[in-house]
């Protein structure tokens, strides 16, 4: 069965939320700045945004999680990967989603961030080898809700392992119909991609 996509980064800019309307879930990244939850990708310094060779004016608009769960309404299930290790990111966004009807499941690296959400919301992210081990020893004997895993962690017996300990497992980045056929004949259920209406259409 073909995997389901995640329409990667598409929840930090309005106009390509609207453009994702294949996707079952659609991503957004969310800091915590000065007390307000951005929704970007780029990462802050001083005053400015950045990412690796990429620095953007002071002055760039930046989108609000309160703007992005409006706009989402009830009509779009949204995946909010939070940014950051302090625990006071993860009581904010739980505070915002509280005023809102918005379907939201929550992933992070740092996993001590999703305490603050119900079970069947965390989304565990893996990006490491170390970071896999730790998630076997960590929640062994217990089901979570969901696993996001690099693709390079993935082989078929990793999948089937994964499997007996989640409920769901989401792989990135995928950016072709072969990896997500692939992952999906693994087992994987979907697939975080940028080109998530291509890739949409490629594999339906």
């Amino acid at each position: 069965m073909p995997p389901f996509i995640v329409a990667h980064r598409a929840g930090n800019d309005l106009a390509c939320l609207r453009r994702a309307g294949r996707a079952r879930f659609v991503e957004a990244d969310v800091h915590l700045r000065r007390g307000r939850l951005e929704v970007r990708h780029l990462k802050a310094l001083g005053p400015f945004l950045w990412d690796r060779w990429y620095l953007a004016p002071r002055h760039t608009p930046r989108l609000l999680l309160a703007e992005l769960l409006a706009e989402a309404g009830g009509d779009v299930r949204l995946m909010l990967d939070l940014k950051g290790v302090r625990r006071r990111v993860a009581r904010a966004v739980r505070a915002e989603l509280s005023g809102h009807r918005a379907s939201v499941v929550v992933c992070s690296r740092s996993w001590r961030l999703l305490d603050a959400f119900a079970e069947e919301q965390r989304i565990y992210s893996v990006g490491s080898r170390r970071q896999l081990r730790a998630l076997r020893r960590r929640f062994a004997g217990r089901r979570l809700a969901g696993v996001s895993i690099h693709r390079r962690l993935l082989d078929e017996r990793t999948v089937r392992d994964l499997q007996e300990r989640a409920s769901l497992i989401v792989s990135w980045p995928v950016e072709t119909a072969e990896e997500a056929l692939a992952l999906g004949r693994w087992g994987v259920d979907g697939v975080t991609t940028t080109r998530f209406a291509a890739l949409a259409e490629a594999i339906a």
